[in-house]
């Protein structure tokens, strides 16, 4: 499949691993008020239908990975804030809502790796991403109530996976902002390194997991999705499937042979 028309942001394959760059630097990166959301969904739908494609990595040029929201249209009541209690919902829903339906629905690993400031909506889309890798400049924060809102865009449900519910509380509700070394403390970050590192620390774990069988990536990122919401029983049923997939294909069959053979494997997704 053809890579998709982007506006606000750039989309660059190697060694399987795409990088999707938020090119919208003199706003910070919002996610509202530019294409930024069609942007992220047309790259996620793109990689679930490519065969080239195992890893994507989010990132953003400039100081910032996304401010979020524009705030100048919600000081306005403009743009995606304006208008009455039925429009304003509508507009959450075919706007920034579709952000997290498809990542969700991302069959391939994502990997943030969070150049500066995320905040609000962009501290959520790293929420939604597989792994965080952020620069010693990174900066988080679900902010939302310190703007008198919540988070519309589903970070709630997302927040509190990652770090239990008390804590999900206390960021939310204090709407503070978190250094990158303590959000590493709090499980957000897998890693923190210098800002020169980052972009390199994020492709070469992306091109270690790209290095796999690119069935078995996506098997597995299912799985692991699967696992957040079926009762133990289902989910068995759902391992069992997809083993019995896994075991005919060529991938496994070179992957067998590769570690007898003390190689490293050369697969073709099929």
């Amino acid at each position: 499949m053809q890579q998709p028309l982007l506006q606000d942001a750039t989309l660059s394959v190697e060694k399987r691993v795409a990088t999707l760059t938020f090119n919208r630097h003199d706003v910070r990166n919002a996610l509202t008020g530019t294409q930024l959301i069609d942007d992220i969904v047309n790259t996620i739908q793109w990689a679930n239908t490519s065969n080239e494609v195992s890893v994507l990595i989010l990132t953003g040029a400039g100081s910032a990975f996304s401010s979020g929201g524009n705030i100048k249209d919600m000081q306005e009541r403009g743009g995606d804030f304006g208008g009455d209690v039925l429009t304003v919902q509508r507009k959450y829903r075919e706007g920034i809502q579709r952000i997290p339906l498809a990542m969700h629905q991302a069959e391939i690993p994502t990997i943030a790796a969070i150049n500066g400031a995320a905040i609000g909506a962009g501290f959520d889309l790293t929420c939604m991403c597989d792994l965080r890798i952020g620069s010693t400049k990174a900066l988080l924060g679900e902010t939302f109530i310190n703007l008198g809102i919540i988070p519309g865009d589903g970070g709630a449900w997302f927040l509190q996976r990652l770090v239990g519910y008390q804590r999900a509380v206390e960021l939310t509700l204090t709407g503070r902002l978190v250094k990158a070394d303590e959000a590493k403390e709090l499980g957000l970050l897998l890693d923190v390194v210098e800002p020169d590192e980052l972009l390199p620390r994020a492709t070469a774990l992306a091109e270690q997991i790209a290095a796999k069988p690119p069935q078995a990536v996506r098997f597995t990122k299912r799985l692991l999705k699967s696992a957040q919401r079926l009762p133990l029983a289902d989910f068995l049923d759902q391992c069992a499937s997809f083993q019995g997939m896994c075991h005919n294909t060529d991938d496994h069959l070179e992957a067998v042979n590769a570690f007898l053979e003390k190689r490293q494997g050369e697969y073709t997704g099929q």
